[in-house]
């Protein structure tokens, strides 16, 4: 990386390219690729790849001081602000994805009432402002489908299933993703069945982009689990294990395998 800025350095010097504050109307693109590095860098901190932690808070935190940087020098961006908001309500739930001993836990499961509350409150605020600005973009939704329905519902239960599947039909049009797709049939397996969720995630095995994406095995795990269709469940845990580099998501899904294991015995 060194080599490379040192070439691209000698580049612009030999070339002499001025600097040169973008324009008003080069602004926009520009923005966009900003805040597709800063979410995720917010991402890998959020749910890091690899390694013995869940959570890498130096990533977060940097990510979360990004943004706010971005939302303070350009505070009518709708963008801008959604971002910041998605961040804050998913960011609102890190204490609770890991247990006192250390185990990953899952958010059906965490405690609400230890969530931050004071980071909702500020993110479903930038949210509402985000589209009052612009109306529905990619982090909005995402803000929206990902955070602030989990974040404003009292308990796992009460959680509005056909609004979150409502959402992302929506952001499949602003922002289709083969990830997206994932999300949404993870919800409908929430919203209508495991059965349901299983059909809808059908059609994404043969997905190039989720190929080796441990998260689609997974999904197709837990609904095969809650089926007790034990020996697909064992498999798909096995495949799921296998693109895994994060030691407290081995160790969750290895424990899922071992609990459905029981009953092929």
């Amino acid at each position: 990386m060194a080599a490379r800025i040192t070439r691209a350095k000698k580049k612009i010097s030999g070339a002499r390219i001025p600097y040169r504050v973008p324009s008003q109307q080069d602004l926009p693109e520009r923005v966009g690729a900003v805040l597709d590095v800063v979410h995720l860098v917010f991402t890998t901190g959020h749910a890091a790849p690899v390694g013995e932690q869940l959570v890498r808070p130096d990533l977060v935190d940097g990510a979360i001081r990004l943004a706010r940087t971005l939302h303070r020098l350009l505070p009518d961006s709708g963008e801008v602000t959604a971002l910041l908001a998605l961040m804050l309500l998913t960011d609102a739930r890190r204490d609770t994805r890991r247990s006192a001993d250390g185990q990953m836990v899952l958010l059906a499961e965490q405690d609400r009432s230890r969530w931050d509350r004071g980071l909702i409150e500020e993110g479903v605020a930038l949210l509402v402002e985000a589209l009052r600005r612009t109306g529905p973009t990619r982090y909005s939704v995402q803000a929206a489908a990902i955070a602030a329905v989990h974040a404003e519902a009292p308990s796992w239960e009460d959680t509005d299933w056909g609004e979150v599947v409502g959402l992302y039909d929506v952001l499949r049009e602003v922002w289709p993703s083969p990830v997206v797709e994932l999300n949404r049939a993870v919800a409908i397996g929430f919203r209508d069945g495991p059965a349901s969720g299983l059909a809808a995630l059908s059609p994404l095995l043969d997905e190039p982009a989720l190929g080796t994406y441990a998260y689609l095995s997974a999904a197709r795990a837990d609904f095969l689990r809650r089926l007790q269709r034990w020996a697909e469940a064992a498999t798909a845990y096995d495949e799921a294990l296998a693109m895994t580099d994060n030691e407290m998501e081995r160790a969750f899904l290895t424990g899922r395998l071992a609990e459905v294991s029981k009953h092929l015995d």
